[in-house]
């Protein structure tokens, strides 16, 4: 499972980030899912491979600017270049009356068929999309807010070859058929049964995108079973005291010590404030984030940058492509 991140900044764009917008992909496939799209998302996906054509679904964490203002240009551009095959957007209520609004203020239009999907829902329904099935839990925001759980639909089979090495099967028809779980005769005249050549299956990879959201243990039940969780750290400890207030959105160590608690093996940060400078020499450094969150979280932790590309493996192992 692939995640590209196409935006990690919080409320405006800087010189070097773009606003939140991420893109979800399972390995060997073209189709992708897109989790919030904030202003310029689709000029980043001109600097990457996916394509509007290949795009599932759009999921929307919550209405904030930063989140969506990209949504209406990119529906158009998505007709504009001949898409037709219907497209799931998923969002609070409030993302349909934006869109509703939009068509009837700019003649915003679109060749293919919107399939409107309530977040809430998905709390107690999943949704089923090609690779990933799809679930929800509330988040704490100034306005309706959402995390999206993935878990990967389709579970590889795996064959025992080493037991077929060493009864004399050869690689070949027969390996097909047992991997197929089906029966099969070999050159002895045995009957071979798939279940018997069958390893335990792999458990699937399960991750958690988080909208903006100032209380963590929020997440607790959905964590569960995630692999890696990529959530906002808008601010550190020390600017949000700065403040006398966090805007609803969660500091490094906050969502650091909930991810230790729950015991993730991955920690994914975005959505920094503007005020971050990716080098040193300003008032506030990036590095800031990531110290802060390091002395709460002993476990996997990566960053994320614009137009960054992360996998998580078959083996449940987060790491950044090169």
């Amino acid at each position: 499972m692939q995640l590209r991140f196409l935006g990690t900044s919080a409320g405006m764009p800087t010189r070097t980030r773009h606003v939140s917008a991420l893109a979800l992909q399972a390995e060997g496939q073209r189709r992708w899912t897109l989790i919030d799209c904030g202003e310029g998302t689709q000029y980043q996906l001109m600097r990457t491979p996916l394509s509007l054509a290949r795009l599932e679904a759009v999921l929307i964490t919550h209405i904030h600017a930063d989140h969506c203002y990209g949504l209406p240009g990119l529906l158009a551009s998505a007709s504009m270049a001949g898409r037709r095959a219907p497209l799931t957007l998923v969002g609070p209520p409030a993302v349909r009356e934006y869109i509703e609004a939009m068509k009837a203020t700019t003649g915003l239009f679109f060749d293919f068929e919107l399939i409107h999907v309530e977040a809430s829902t998905l709390v107690e329904a999943p949704l089923s999309l090609a690779d990933v099935t799809v679930r929800a839990t509330p988040l704490s925001h100034v306005v309706e807010c959402y995390a999206y759980a993935f878990e990967e639909r389709h579970i590889e089979a795996s064959l025992d070859t080493a037991l077929l090495m060493a009864e004399g099967i050869a690689p070949g028809l027969i390996w097909g058929q047992l991997q197929r779980g089906e029966t099969a005769v070999d050159d002895h005249g045995r009957h071979l049964d798939g279940a018997d050549y069958r390893l335990p299956s792999r458990t699937p990879r399960r991750l958690v995108v988080a909208g903006d959201n100032d209380t963590p243990d929020l997440l607790a039940s959905i964590c569960r079973e995630a692999d890696v969780l990529v959530h906002e750290a808008t601010y550190t400890e020390a600017v949000i005291e700065r403040q006398g207030t966090d805007h609803g959105h969660s500091s490094a160590a906050r969502i650091a010590a909930f991810a230790e608690g729950a015991g993730l093996a991955g920690l994914i940060l975005t959505h920094f404030s503007p005020r971050y400078a990716s080098r040193p020499g300003g008032a506030y450094c990036i590095d800031e984030i990531e110290q802060e969150a390091r002395a709460h979280f002993g476990a996997t932790l990566m960053l994320a940058e614009d137009l960054a590309v992360f996998d998580l493996s078959r083996d449940h192992t987060l790491h950044q492509c090169e």
